[in-house]
């Protein structure tokens, strides 16, 4: 990158908030420790969702039923959930299913002893592991990670050394937070529960399908610079 380049890119830091998907690397040591935008904390009586062309936190609908997710949620900048996640769901659910991704960044759940009063903030955690579910017929994996340096759970460094029941409630929460108690068959599965190499390679796939999407994030300010010039 030249002085030019760098200068640019220091003053749209500085003028500009970054859009909390595209704006924001999803970490240095990514796949190994990962940056994780908070759109739920446990408390939260609604559901929270990034709106994708504004960047900003939005209401997305009440949450329908009693249950409250179990762990601060939200996604990983920079990664999509796009075909090669697809392919590597559909090697471990196997069958004729058609599977695809689901379109959306990759899901995180973020296990720490601390409350947080709202959302819309960004931490640093370390995966250990996953739930491989399938919405419908699409991939939407759950990647279970640590806050770094907690106390209570930052020293976890594989799902098996997890509280069994907590995994057990997140489990829960995803198979039934959608599910009105009448309705039969359930649309959502649990395909699989995933140790920390299996979630390291699901990151890695989903920041693949992003450059794959979106093209490669250390190329805008190039891409900026021509169009004002032009």
């Amino acid at each position: 990158m030249t002085e030019d380049e760098k200068g640019l890119e220091r003053l749209l830091a500085l003028m500009f908030q970054a859009h909390p998907w595209h704006g924001i690397p999803a970490g240095e040591d990514a796949p190994g420790t990962v940056n994780a935008y908070i759109e739920i904390v446990p408390t939260d009586a609604v559901k929270y969702e990034l709106d994708k062309a504004s960047g900003h936190l939005r209401l997305d609908r009440p949450q329908r039923f009693s249950s409250f997710p179990p762990t601060l949620y939200g996604f990983i900048p920079q990664t999509f959930c796009g075909d090669r996640v697809a392919e590597l769901c559909l090697s471990c659910v196997g069958g004729d299913q058609q599977i695809r991704g689901d379109g959306d960044p990759m899901d995180i759940c973020v296990l720490t002893e601390r409350p947080a009063a709202h959302a819309n903030f960004l931490v640093r955690a370390k995966p250990v592991g996953g739930l491989r579910m399938v919405d419908g017929n699409e991939a939407d994996d759950k990647i279970i990670a640590v806050l770094e340096k907690d106390v209570s759970y930052g020293h976890i460094e594989d799902i098996s050394e997890a509280p069994k029941g907590l995994i057990d409630r997140l489990q829960h929460y995803f198979l039934t937070y959608k599910q009105l108690p009448q309705e039969s068959p359930r649309r959502v599965e649990i395909a699989d529960v995933y140790d920390r190499d299996a979630a390291c390679e699901t990151i890695r796939r989903s920041l693949e399908d992003y450059h794959a999407r979106y093209g490669a994030p250390e190329q805008r300010v190039n891409e900026l610079r021509r169009l004002l010039k032009g």
